[in-house]
């Protein structure tokens, strides 16, 4: 799918048409301090695509402007997402790259007189601050001389002065009706190593000053961003006008994307993890783009979602089941249809005639022959799914096995039940069956018709197999309760059942459609000694 018309498309057409702009440049700029989530996807793609339509080029550039959360492991795990989502940076840039010219372009606000060295403490800048009715009240520092603004800039950077005892800010309006444009703060003081600059600096520039600048540095033409920065826009304009930057870009905000019954924060995604709600960032409950790649979600399904959202000016919220018909559409054709059976029930075929299975040869995927074949195996005792038998049939509507009823094995044979074992608690523990070997698949048998068609596994092929059913992670998404209080008890539930052989050797991450039970792919622990699938989404949508 590709980006169909929106307002920022049609922006970047009108430049291009009326000479604003030669070429086109995005970028992303993700804050190595987390992963990446689902919500994050669109600004990837979004730029990404924008710059791909027009035959430009986008830049991954990591905003390393706060030292105290950031960590050169949250750089590897975002260039490994944008990765897989198919994606390859033109350049990939650090915001520390810039500190240098940075500090030389607040040099040059401080000799036109527009930033001064303050020494309110926050508390005290923000009682100086104002309210949305009522206006600000000038620093007292606010008119000191550029040589003693200078003077002291130089010293903060010299690690003179401890963490908040100075700031450097913007000299603009207290009076502004956009609480932004008053004397925001530009540069702080942080004694902690930085993760690409080490110790070299204990000043760092605030991202409302940085952004714009390292934009115009890389010659951003187009940079989006998501709403909440409306508001800040004018001081992107004001940093790049007085810094007088060689190069012009221009900010264009688009709306959020909200997906019901998800977690979009990464401070709350971060509690999850720090409490153990969940086994890491890459638990595949969570939204996280790494955590969606355990599960078994494919790059295609999000860019696909994401695009189908379309973009727009409001912050929307979708249906999580949108999301998972995308990723339905996507694996449909792409994976092999397996035999599973993960609540089993043992059934005897008392009048097979051999102990040794006889092999079946079927097609991987019938709508998709290039996946190929695979053996299938029938015999005298085999597994069929628990909620396939009852020992009497609720009633007419019942198309499953049941004392006296005859169903389709598929790819097999038609049984019929004559008898149940129970134990001493009346659980039933094995199902006694007769076949008819005229019957099999592809035999061209039409006599009777059966009573519905079931999937199974022989049962001296079978393989044991663990399996990873999801729920939602979050339930009540727009409530006000604590987010533990909304962490659904059920998102992770465990079974243990039977795989047919060929699924012995699954890859890592490799895909598959279980028959009847769902999307499924092969854990990261999964081993042929152990393998282990996740449930990726079930196979019928619930989506309208």
């Amino acid at each position: 799918m590709e980006i169909e018309s929106n307002f920022i498309k049609t922006i970047i057409e009108d430049d291009l048409a009326n000479g604003r702009v030669n070429a086109v440049v995005t970028r992303f700029p993700p804050e190595p301090n987390a992963y990446l989530h689902i919500g994050h996807a669109r600004a990837i793609i979004t730029n990404f695509e924008l710059a791909k339509m027009f035959e430009g080029k986008t830049n991954l550039r990591f905003d390393d402007t706060n030292p105290v959360k950031e960590d050169a492991s949250f750089v590897e795990a975002i260039k490994e997402d944008i990765k897989w989502l198919g994606y390859q940076p033109a350049n990939i840039f650090f915001g520390s790259d810039y500190f240098e010219k940075t500090y030389e372009l607040a040099i040059r606000l401080i000799n036109k007189g527009l930033a001064y060295v303050c020494e309110l403490s926050q508390e005290e800048m923000s009682k100086y601050r104002g309210t949305l009715t009522e206006p600000g009240k000038e620093s007292p520092y606010r008119n000191r001389s550029i040589a003693d603004n200078l003077t002291l800039f130089q010293a903060m950077r010299e690690g003179k002065y401890k963490d908040g005892e100075m700031t450097l800010r913007a000299k603009i309006d207290m009076a502004s009706p956009n609480i932004n444009m008053r004397d925001p703060v530009i540069y702080r003081i942080i004694h902690i190593t930085h993760h690409n600059t080490g110790d070299k600096w204990c000043i760092y520039p605030m991202y409302d000053f940085a952004h714009p600048l390292q934009d115009a540095i890389e010659g951003v033409t187009h940079s989006l961003c998501s709403l909440e920065y409306v508001d800040h826009r004018p001081l992107y304009d004001w940093f790049i006008e007085k810094c007088e930057t060689e190069h012009i870009p221009h900010q264009y905000e688009f709306g959020r994307l909200n997906i019901t019954n998800t977690i979009m924060s990464k401070r709350y995604l971060k509690q999850l993890v720090d409490t153990k709600v969940v086994n890491g960032y890459d638990d595949p409950r969570m939204p996280t783009l790494a955590g969606l790649r355990r599960r078994g979600y494919t790059p295609e399904a999000i860019r696909d979602f994401v695009l189908g959202t379309g973009l727009s000016r409001i912050n929307s919220t979708v249906s999580n089941e949108m999301l998972e018909n995308s990723l339905r559409n996507d694996l449909l054709g792409k994976t092999k249809r397996m035999h599973v059976v993960s609540e089993p029930i043992k059934v005897t075929i008392t009048n097979y005639p051999s102990d040794t299975p006889e092999k079946i040869v079927s097609s991987c995927n019938p709508d998709n022959e290039d996946l190929g074949e695979r053996t299938i195996y029938f015999g005298k005792q085999l597994y069929i799914e628990k909620a396939d038998f009852l020992p009497e049939a609720p009633d007419k509507h019942w198309r499953r096995l049941s004392i006296g009823l005859e169903v389709r094995l598929m790819h097999g044979y038609f049984i019929k039940c004559h008898n149940v074992i129970y134990d001493e608690n009346q659980e039933i523990v094995e199902i006694e069956c007769t076949y008819d070997p005229m019957t099999k698949s592809g035999s061209g048998f039409k006599e009777r018709k059966p009573n519905g068609t079931i999937h199974f596994v022989e049962a001296t092929t079978a393989v044991v197999a663990s399996f990873n059913l999801f729920e939602p992670l979050l339930v009540d998404s727009d409530s006000d309760r604590p987010l533990i209080d909304r962490i659904n008890p059920n998102s992770w539930e465990v079974r243990t059942g039977f795989v047919e052989p060929a699924l012995e050797e699954a890859k890592p991450g490799e895909k598959f459609q279980f028959v009847r039970n769902g999307y499924f792919a092969a854990d990261y622990d999964t081993t042929p000694q152990k393998p282990i699938f996740n449930r990726i989404v079930e196979l019928k949508s619930r989506f309208k």
